[in-house]
């Protein structure tokens, strides 16, 4: 029997509402309101066996409660909304009842049994789950009227921290590193007596690839099978490094080995492919011609399995071996490319039984890091996960452009059956490795789709992966049929009901619906390049194009440079741009140049600067200045020579040296700095797309 009930209705809501001005007062939500619901109450009792009770009651569009405390009579007493009274109650059991009343005067009951006891807690229950390095607490327990947790980070501190919390509305608390932890958990009813029980919970993030040993936020627990031993140990080539030692001692199994983690595996799978089959791992070995196998499996289905060996080459001192899983193990299944490999175990000195041998390792790893799927997707860059999740019967694969076999795109089968709003989740359900750039300026996609039919809505669907609530989609209709053709999503233009498109969203996951709206009938479509749209801008600042029509590229001159926005004198190879800078260093000044003031700061979350040049002569030094809008002291400035004559080449300014605490907004040129121009063809020069990398 419990010592507290508590909230069977969790949520209060306090509503405003504002309207336009009127002549006359509008009363009619008063009548309109709705009838309060969720009831629910807590009940807090003091530990000093006074039987004193603070009841809380909740409720949904509530104004105020009748409370009946259930201890004899018919009275009641009224308390307001957000409000708590106390009771002094004998042990015993008692129903006490709620009358919660609307703004409009409708009522709803409500009650609840309360326990008042004064024997300490039995039969103490914790119910504690991790996840990373978060830990919830939960606990059941007879008698109890709340609990305190307390979790072992801060022991020996004066008072000792603690959490308070009731059964059922648990505790949670982040620990700063991995490690273990003894949680104690105190269950307090009615009475001075308490009761206590504890629990040694081990804490850390799931271990992931590359694997190194070395983040105090990851558990890097092992699991050892057929008597191996391993942990974490200390580089025996240098203290600073950490890493696992494996020891294979006497009477170890020919096949014993080591989990690297625990038997869930990885916290994602191996990217592993047939395109990008090697791994890595640094080992230590006692003596050269010892064979290393590392297994590959899926931890749900140990038989989606693939293996494969290398050999040591050196003894007692670190070599990288390299695990090629094209070449598995003879008599194991090959690499299946179909299969989720995410749990990885190696054997050392496999196939001889154990002899006490001593081996070190570290820094498993693939040999290309597999990319997560970020804007633009293409499906052509190499070493990226392109997997996508389809929902609602629909069936996408990898596949080749039916106009161009060099090509490679994604085809999606509405299969017969599919529902109306089956989709396409462009990547995981973790969404783009960064959240897509969508901003009120900004807020255009487009994707390239060749469809079976004109006239089929195709839906586009940004949300924030953590929150589907926060999300924005619009449409765009086929024009053609068996063609390519390229759509364009503009996300001010929301599909009708749904949320608007809200600038202050993290957007980081994209959904494609194809003929939206209509059920599947095996419609097949190929699709590419989804991306951002530059939409015109209406400031000046990094990017620099001189493409614009309506920006004023309004450059001050000084000491005998002179720029000018004009046609592009030689449009082709790596810039088509129609208009392009000109300077020309006329006579004055070594350092006569020019510069631009722009709308706003330079952002420099981004420190490579690039710029196209089209110079007269090979090794002209070119000078790019950034400086504060009104103090030309502060400022950070590169200069790079010319490598061609006579064509657009691309330049390269390193500034990630430069302090982004600072303000700069101006942008100033300079070419050949140091020497004094004379205005001919050998100092006239052209720039463009000054870009941030």
């Amino acid at each position: 029997m419990k010592a507290i009930k508590y909230y069977l209705g969790l949520t209060l809501v306090l509503a405003a509402a504002a309207g336009c001005k009127k002549d006359y007062i509008d009363t009619s939500f008063v009548s309109q309101a709705a009838a309060p619901g969720k009831l629910g109450v807590l009940f807090s009792i003091t530990q000093d066996n006074t039987g004193m009770v603070t009841i809380t009651p909740n409720g949904e569009g509530v104004t105020s409660y009748d409370v009946y405390f259930g201890d004899g009579g018919d009275t009641y007493n009224k308390v307001g909304a957000g409000k708590s009274i106390e009771h002094k109650y004998a042990e015993g059991i008692y129903t006490v009842k709620l009358v919660g009343h609307n703004i409009g005067g409708k009522t709803v009951e409500f009650t609840q049994q309360l326990t008042v006891s004064f024997r300490a807690p039995e039969n103490l229950t914790p119910a504690i789950s991790t996840n990373g390095l978060t830990v919830t607490v939960d606990a059941k327990a007879d008698y109890e009227t709340m609990y305190h947790v307390y979790y072992g980070d801060e022991a020996g501190t004066t008072p000792e921290p603690f959490d308070t919390f009731i059964e059922g509305v648990p505790a949670s608390h982040i620990y700063k590193t991995a490690g273990t932890y003894i949680v104690r958990v105190v269950a307090l009813s009615g009475g001075a007596a308490t009761t206590t029980a504890t629990q040694t919970i081990k804490v850390g993030k799931q271990i992931d690839l590359p694997l190194t040993f070395d983040d105090p936020n990851y558990d890097y627990t092992t699991s050892d099978f057929g008597n191996n031993q391993s942990g974490v140990a200390v580089d025996p080539a240098d203290p600073a490094n950490k890493v696992l030692k494996v020891t294979k001692p006497g009477g170890a199994e020919v096949w014993a080995g080591t989990t690297l983690g625990t038997a869930t595996g990885f916290a994602t799978k191996v990217g592993i492919s047939a395109a990008n089959s090697k791994m890595t791992a640094r080992v230590y070995s006692p003596a050269a011609g010892l064979t290393i196998k590392l297994k590959l499996e899926d931890h749900t289905n140990g038989n989606n399995a693939v293996e494969t060996d290398a050999v040591t080459t050196k003894a007692n001192q670190w070599e990288t071996l390299t695990f090629d899983f094209n070449n598995n193990s003879a008599g194991t299944p090959a690499l299946n490319p179909a299969f989720t490999y995410d749990k990885a175990s190696m054997f050392f000195d496999f196939g001889n039984g154990g002899s006490g041998k001593v081996f070190y390792m570290d820094d498993l790893k693939m040999t290309t890091p597999i990319q997560a799927i970020s804007l633009p997707v293409t499906f052509d860059a190499p070493n990226t996960d392109y997997t996508v999740t389809d929902f609602g019967n629909n069936a996408t694969v990898d596949a080749v452009d039916p106009t161009n076999p060099a090509n490679k795109v994604k085809k999606t089968t509405k299969q017969n059956g599919a529902e109306t709003w089956a989709g396409t989740t462009v990547g995981t359900a973790a969404g783009f490795a960064t959240p897509v750039p969508v901003t009120a300026d900004f807020a255009q996609m487009s994707l390239r789709v060749y469809s079976p039919a004109a006239g089929l809505t195709i839906k586009l669907k940004l949300e924030d992966h953590t929150n589907g609530a926060k999300s924005v989609e619009t449409d765009a209709v086929t024009t053609v049929a068996n063609g390519w053709e390229t759509l364009t999503f503009n996300f001010l233009n929301n599909s009708a009901g749904t949320p608007a498109f809200n600038a202050a969203t993290v957007y980081d996951k994209a959904s494609i619906f194809f003929d939206f709206g209509a059920g599947g009938t095996g419609k097949v479509f190929y699709w590419d390049d989804l991306k951002m749209v530059p939409a015109p801008s209406s400031v000046l600042n990094i990017p620099l194009t001189f493409q614009s029509s309506t920006l004023n590229y309004a450059f001050t001159d000084f000491e005998g440079g002179n720029v000018t926005v004009v046609n592009n004198p030689a449009a082709g190879g790596i810039n088509t741009s129609t208009k392009v800078a000109k300077m020309v260093k006329n006579p004055g000044a070594t350092y006569g140049g020019s510069f631009i003031a722009l709308d706003g700061p330079i952002d420099f979350s981004k420190k490579i600067f690039k710029m196209k040049v089209y110079s007269p002569r090979v090794g002209a030094k070119v000078l790019l200045k950034v400086e504060n809008l009104t103090n030309g002291g502060i400022s950070f400035e590169k200069e790079v020579a010319t490598t061609k004559a006579g064509e657009w080449e691309e330049l390269t300014f390193d500034y990630s040296a430069i302090n982004p605490a600072n303000s700069y907004q101006k942008v100033v040129l300079i070419f050949d700095n140091g020497t004094s121009g004379d205005g001919s063809a050998n100092y006239t020069f052209y720039f463009d797309d000054i870009t941030l990398n």
